[in-house]
Protein backbone atom coordinates (compact mmCIF):
# COMPACT_ATOMS: atom_id res chain seq x y z
CA UNK A 1 0.00 0.00 0.00
CA UNK A 2 1.09 3.54 -0.77
CA UNK A 3 1.19 6.62 1.03
CA UNK A 4 1.85 10.13 0.19
CA UNK A 5 3.29 11.94 3.26
CA UNK A 6 3.11 15.85 2.38
CA UNK A 7 5.54 18.13 4.74
CA UNK A 8 4.67 21.70 4.09
CA UNK A 9 6.87 24.40 3.96
CA UNK A 10 8.85 26.97 1.89
CA UNK A 11 12.37 26.23 -0.23
CA UNK A 12 15.65 27.89 0.47
CA UNK A 13 17.74 28.56 3.21
CA UNK A 14 16.19 31.73 4.83
CA UNK A 15 13.29 29.32 5.56
CA UNK A 16 15.41 26.20 7.21
CA UNK A 17 13.95 25.33 10.21
CA UNK A 18 11.64 27.72 10.82
CA UNK A 19 8.18 27.56 12.55
CA UNK A 20 6.47 27.32 8.76
CA UNK A 21 8.65 24.76 7.68
CA UNK A 22 8.19 21.98 10.51
CA UNK A 23 6.04 20.11 8.10
CA UNK A 24 9.55 19.60 5.93
CA UNK A 25 11.27 19.13 9.54
CA UNK A 26 8.92 15.98 10.18
CA UNK A 27 9.31 14.71 6.52
CA UNK A 28 13.23 15.49 6.96
CA UNK A 29 13.11 13.30 10.19
CA UNK A 30 11.24 10.26 8.91
CA UNK A 31 13.23 9.80 5.78
CA UNK A 32 16.91 10.07 7.90
CA UNK A 33 15.28 7.43 10.22
CA UNK A 34 14.18 5.42 8.02
CA UNK A 35 18.14 5.71 5.86
CA UNK A 36 16.77 7.13 2.81
CA UNK A 37 17.44 10.76 1.28
CA UNK A 38 15.62 13.03 -1.08
CA UNK A 39 15.97 13.63 -4.61
CA UNK A 40 15.26 16.84 -6.37
CA UNK A 41 11.88 15.99 -8.95
CA UNK A 42 8.82 17.63 -10.29
CA UNK A 43 7.30 19.78 -8.46
CA UNK A 44 9.45 19.10 -4.80
CA UNK A 45 11.86 16.69 -3.32
CA UNK A 46 11.23 13.26 -2.59
CA UNK A 47 11.95 10.55 -0.72
CA UNK A 48 10.64 6.61 -0.55
CA UNK A 49 10.76 5.19 2.43
CA UNK A 50 9.53 1.26 3.85
CA UNK A 51 7.50 0.70 7.25
CA UNK A 52 5.46 -2.42 8.15
CA UNK A 53 5.28 -3.49 4.77
CA UNK A 54 3.88 -0.18 3.89
CA UNK A 55 5.30 2.14 1.27
CA UNK A 56 5.94 5.95 2.50
CA UNK A 57 6.87 8.57 -0.38
CA UNK A 58 7.78 11.72 1.01
CA UNK A 59 7.26 15.22 -0.67
CA UNK A 60 8.54 18.54 0.30
CA UNK A 61 6.71 20.61 -2.31
CA UNK A 62 8.97 23.08 -4.14
CA UNK A 63 6.19 25.16 -5.06
CA UNK A 64 6.36 27.26 -2.33
CA UNK A 65 3.67 26.96 0.33
CA UNK A 66 0.80 29.02 -1.31
CA UNK A 67 0.88 26.88 -4.05
CA UNK A 68 1.48 23.31 -2.35
CA UNK A 69 -1.69 21.87 -3.98
CA UNK A 70 -0.08 21.86 -7.37
CA UNK A 71 2.50 19.44 -5.96
CA UNK A 72 0.36 17.36 -3.97
CA UNK A 73 -2.14 16.48 -6.73
CA UNK A 74 0.92 15.82 -9.06
CA UNK A 75 2.30 13.39 -7.14
CA UNK A 76 -1.23 11.87 -5.95
CA UNK A 77 -1.79 11.48 -9.53
CA UNK A 78 1.78 10.18 -10.55
CA UNK A 79 1.52 7.48 -7.88
CA UNK A 80 -1.86 7.20 -7.97
CA UNK A 81 -2.36 7.60 -4.23
CA UNK A 82 -6.08 7.07 -2.69
CA UNK A 83 -7.14 10.22 -1.29
CA UNK A 84 -7.68 8.39 2.42
CA UNK A 85 -3.68 7.74 2.28
CA UNK A 86 -2.49 11.09 1.76
CA UNK A 87 -1.51 13.23 5.01
CA UNK A 88 -0.54 16.72 4.87
CA UNK A 89 1.86 18.02 7.92
CA UNK A 90 1.63 21.64 8.21
CA UNK A 91 1.97 24.08 10.90
CA UNK A 92 -0.92 25.64 13.39
CA UNK A 93 -0.83 28.86 14.94
CA UNK A 94 -3.78 27.95 17.01
CA UNK A 95 -2.19 25.34 19.22
CA UNK A 96 0.84 25.72 21.77
CA UNK A 97 4.11 24.55 20.94
CA UNK A 98 4.45 21.09 21.34
CA UNK A 99 1.30 20.19 21.27
CA UNK A 100 -0.84 18.31 17.50
CA UNK A 101 -4.02 17.70 16.47
CA UNK A 102 -4.57 14.65 13.35
CA UNK A 103 -7.89 15.53 11.54
CA UNK A 104 -9.61 13.48 8.42
CA UNK A 105 -10.86 17.21 7.07
CA UNK A 106 -11.61 20.30 8.30
CA UNK A 107 -11.30 23.90 7.11
CA UNK A 108 -7.95 25.45 6.15
CA UNK A 109 -7.88 27.54 8.91
CA UNK A 110 -6.26 30.09 7.19
CA UNK A 111 -3.40 28.24 6.03
CA UNK A 112 -2.51 29.66 2.21
CA UNK A 113 -1.18 25.78 1.69
CA UNK A 114 -3.73 23.76 3.32
CA UNK A 115 -5.98 26.58 1.14
CA UNK A 116 -4.71 25.74 -2.13
CA UNK A 117 -4.89 22.13 -1.59
CA UNK A 118 -8.36 22.41 -0.77
CA UNK A 119 -8.82 24.48 -4.26
CA UNK A 120 -6.88 21.88 -6.81
CA UNK A 121 -8.68 19.17 -4.93
CA UNK A 122 -12.10 20.70 -4.93
CA UNK A 123 -12.59 19.17 -1.35
CA UNK A 124 -10.91 19.57 2.23
CA UNK A 125 -11.53 15.25 3.04
CA UNK A 126 -7.71 14.45 3.34
CA UNK A 127 -5.97 14.03 6.54
CA UNK A 128 -3.43 16.68 8.28
CA UNK A 129 -1.49 16.63 10.88
CA UNK A 130 -1.58 20.01 12.66
CA UNK A 131 1.67 20.84 14.49
CA UNK A 132 1.29 23.45 17.37
CA UNK A 133 3.93 26.83 16.66
CA UNK A 134 2.06 28.58 19.17
CA UNK A 135 1.55 32.27 18.96
CA UNK A 136 3.75 34.16 20.99
CA UNK A 137 3.52 37.52 18.37
CA UNK A 138 2.09 41.51 18.64
CA UNK A 139 -0.31 42.39 16.60
CA UNK A 140 0.71 42.73 12.89
CA UNK A 141 3.83 40.47 13.44
CA UNK A 142 2.22 37.30 12.29
CA UNK A 143 4.30 36.83 9.01
CA UNK A 144 7.31 37.84 10.88
CA UNK A 145 6.78 34.64 13.48
CA UNK A 146 5.96 31.94 11.41
CA UNK A 147 8.98 32.81 9.07
CA UNK A 148 11.21 33.46 12.22
CA UNK A 149 13.40 30.52 13.78
CA UNK A 150 12.59 28.58 17.03
CA UNK A 151 13.63 30.60 20.77
CA UNK A 152 16.41 28.47 21.88
CA UNK A 153 14.42 27.78 24.76
CA UNK A 154 11.58 25.99 22.27
CA UNK A 155 13.92 23.91 20.58
CA UNK A 156 13.71 20.70 23.20
CA UNK A 157 9.86 21.00 22.98
CA UNK A 158 9.84 21.38 19.08
CA UNK A 159 12.42 18.00 18.59
CA UNK A 160 10.23 15.65 20.84
CA UNK A 161 7.12 16.96 19.10
CA UNK A 162 8.79 16.46 15.60
CA UNK A 163 9.91 12.69 16.64
CA UNK A 164 6.03 12.31 18.19
CA UNK A 165 4.88 13.51 14.33
CA UNK A 166 7.13 10.63 12.81
CA UNK A 167 5.46 8.14 15.15
CA UNK A 168 1.92 9.27 13.98
CA UNK A 169 2.42 9.31 10.42
CA UNK A 170 4.05 5.52 10.83
CA UNK A 171 0.90 5.23 12.90
CA UNK A 172 -1.51 6.85 9.95
CA UNK A 173 -0.07 4.02 7.30
CA UNK A 174 0.09 0.91 9.63
CA UNK A 175 -2.58 1.37 12.08
CA UNK A 176 -5.00 3.63 10.21
CA UNK A 177 -6.35 6.98 10.97
CA UNK A 178 -9.42 6.38 13.51
CA UNK A 179 -6.94 4.16 16.00
CA UNK A 180 -3.99 6.92 15.33
CA UNK A 181 -6.46 9.86 15.79
CA UNK A 182 -7.63 8.42 19.08
CA UNK A 183 -4.31 7.80 20.44
CA UNK A 184 -2.98 11.28 19.73
CA UNK A 185 -5.79 13.34 20.08
CA UNK A 186 -6.69 13.27 24.15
Amino acid sequence: MKYLIVGLGNIGADYEHTRHNIGFDVVDYLAKDAGVSFSQQTHGDLAEMKHKGRTLILLKPSTYMNLSGKAVKYWMDKHKIQPENLLVIVDDLHLDIGKMRLRDKGSDGGHNGLKDIQEKFGHNNYVRLRMGIGKDFHPGQQVHYVLGKWKKEEKEAVEILIEKAAVAVKNFATIGLKLTMDGLNR
